[in-house]
């Protein structure tokens, strides 16, 4: 069943991708502008195939790069003047095709959302939105594989390392801890050296560097003090208040993504890049995470697909060069300034921040697989 539901999470995420891009397909073709191109991942092309209907033919092509999808349009330069053409079509127009993959992601968010909180909506944050009147609690599950931080020794490794009493310890040195003991035997093999500590605090994961002591001083290579605890989650069922709680979790939902975008630019002001891409997931990440909620049930797969489908909507309405919101915020801005966006300017301006949409991918990529894999 696990497999089932991985199989089952990965063509729910291609069809976010599809559902954003349709939006955009069906867009232009009811405002007048012509389709070259619908493909699935960014080329090269690995596969195509021209679509003939009554009104016009397009290419579906399937390409190498797994980073989302696009839509080809007739003259996508706003320059372009030819019948049929994007550049050609009115402001309002434009506007509707460049926020449609964004409204079909925000509807699709909430349509999952409505479905959970009718069917068994999983809580995954502190004072998660429900309508308290109508939400009954239907399962509740206790794991008892964890352990949490009940002492912390002034000064030590793990004070220094910013780890405090209360804490779950997740992994250490890229080892799972699930066992008191497991935490001197891991510090023993890696005395002396930095590595890696994962912890819990509430709902935030934290990623530490640790340098253990190179001898055991009595107090341990850690020096903390642990205890055996219990984690775990509880999902809850609403009836009429359903789609009330679907907009409440949306916008809930909305904040906390923009409040891990303000730490990620944060991060890059200081000059670190990889605590950056730590706050968000590529392809990498994303399977994994994907893979990890598959093994807990269906609803807990259906709900990061709803929050995914909602991020991508979230960050395509920001204005980012070469997305969506950063295509409507250079159309719109050379309108006020009162300006011709040119095609060489409209192609320097996307180029280069679809070049470093990829430089980003790359380092997120690499911190991903340190973090997941290695």
């Amino acid at each position: 069943m696990e497999i089932f539901y991985l199989v089952l999470a990965v063509l729910l995420f291609i069809g976010l991708v599809l559902i954003h891009e349709w939006g955009h397909f069906v867009a232009a073709r009811r405002g007048g502008v012509e389709v070259e191109e619908y493909g699935i991942g960014f080329p090269p092309k690995v596969w195509g195939k021209k679509i003939k209907t009554k009104k016009s033919k397009f290419l579906f092509s399937v390409n190498l790069l797994p980073l989302g999808g696009f839509v080809k349009l007739k003259g996508e330069n706003d320059a372009d003047q030819r019948p049929g053409t994007f550049g050609a079509a009115p402001l309002s127009t434009k506007v509707k095709i460049m926020m449609a993959g964004v409204f079909m992601n925000l509807v699709t968010a909430l349509v999952l959302f409505t479905a959970l909180a009718w069917i068994g909506m999983p809580k995954l944050v502190e004072n998660q939105f429900t309508v308290a009147g109508d939400t009954n609690l239907i399962s509740e599950v206790q794991n008892q594989d964890v352990v949490l931080v009940s002492e912390v020794v002034a000064n030590g490794p793990a004070d220094r390392a910013g780890i405090k009493t209360g804490d779950q310890l997740v992994s250490l040195a890229g080892q799972d801890i699930k066992a008191t003991e497991r935490i001197g035997e891991v510090a023993k093999e890696n005395a002396g050296q930095t590595v890696e500590a994962v912890i819990k605090r509430g709902d935030e994961t934290i990623n530490s560097r640790v340098s253990l002591n190179a001898e055991n001083n009595g107090q341990g290579y850690l020096e903390i003090v642990s205890e055996s605890g219990a984690s775990g989650y509880e999902v809850r069922r609403s009836t009429w208040s359903a789609p009330v709680v679907a907009v409440g979790l949306t916008a809930q939902f909305t904040e906390l993504t923009f409040k891990g975008i303000g730490h990620a630019l944060k991060s890059l002001a200081i000059g670190n890049p990889s605590q950056a891409a730590e706050q968000v997931a590529g392809p990498v990440g994303i399977a994994v995470i994907l893979d990890k909620v598959s093994e807990i049930g269906f609803n807990f797969m259906l709900m990061v697909i709803a929050i995914i489908s909602l991020t991508l909507a979230i960050m395509n309405v920001l204005p980012i060069p070469a997305l969506d919101g950063g295509r409507l915020f250079v159309t719109l801005l050379y309108r006020a300034l009162k300006k011709p966006l040119t095609k060489e300017a409209e192609e320097k301006i996307h180029g280069t921040g679809f070049a470093l949409l990829m430089v980003l991918f790359v380092v997120i990529t690499v911190v991903d697989v340190k973090r997941f894999i290695l």
